[in-house]
């Protein structure tokens, strides 16, 4: 099998791995997985290992593979490094993006908006969530592309996963979304205006407040 075909099986893996498909803790077997994916099982354990090396496989030692449990101390972290690295990357975009930057950001949150407010709306949004995740993650790329650091937006992009993968594990009912429309509107806002303060204090905001949701909702239900 090509190049190219496994990276198109490591993408769709990736995005079930990060939208809820596999349930915390569950054994992820290459036997099983292959007729889904229509390869080998030796191809899906590559293709499993190298995902656990973006930290959402947990490979275990001769054991195999499984989907990650949630982790408040890890999610606290990710959402920490997103902070900081999503904030960087924005005000380095604020400062150096042109017009094409600011069209494309404004294209991605029109995207988004629309996806959000539709959850927001379903009684049973689920069935939205994969076209969700690629919308939050087009906005939130698109936020740091005019950073001009490649490092930066390659390891934005491995901590934005296992953020969303945590995030999801503990919220399958998103109960956060109503509060994102207006959150996601206010980083747009502040972006477009050239607002380096405000674009970190509304990065910060809609971050943590997502966090610690999460974590009164636990508390609560514990």
């Amino acid at each position: 099998m090509g190049l190219a075909q496994n990276h198109d099986i490591m993408t769709a893996l990736r995005e079930r791995l990060t939208c809820g498909h596999f349930e915390p803790g569950q054994r992820l077997r290459p036997d099983l997985l292959r007729d889904e994916f229509g390869c080998s099982a030796s191809t899906l354990r590559e293709v499993l290992f190298r995902l656990s090396t973006e930290g959402i496989v947990d490979a275990l030692d001769q054991r195999g593979f499984r989907m990650p449990h949630l982790n408040r101390e890890r999610l606290h972290e990710l959402t920490h490094l997103r902070i900081l690295l999503e904030s960087e990357g924005a005000c380095l975009s604020v400062r150096m993006g042109g017009v094409a930057w600011e069209a494309q950001l404004s294209a991605a949150h029109h995207k988004l908006s629309h996806i959000e407010t539709r959850i927001r709306d379903e009684p049973d949004p689920g069935g939205l969530v994969p076209l969700w995740s690629d919308a939050e993650l087009e906005f939130h790329q698109t936020l740091i592309a005019a950073c001009a650091s490649e490092a930066l937006k390659r390891t934005h992009s491995l901590i934005y996963h296992q953020f969303r993968q945590q995030l999801i594990i503990s919220d399958l009912q998103f109960g956060a979304v109503p509060e994102n429309v207006r959150q996601h509107q206010a980083i747009l806002d502040a972006a477009l205006s050239r607002d380096e303060p405000g674009v970190r204090q509304r990065i910060h905001e809609h971050l943590e407040r997502n966090f610690q949701s999460q974590r009164g909702t636990k508390a609560a239900a514990e």
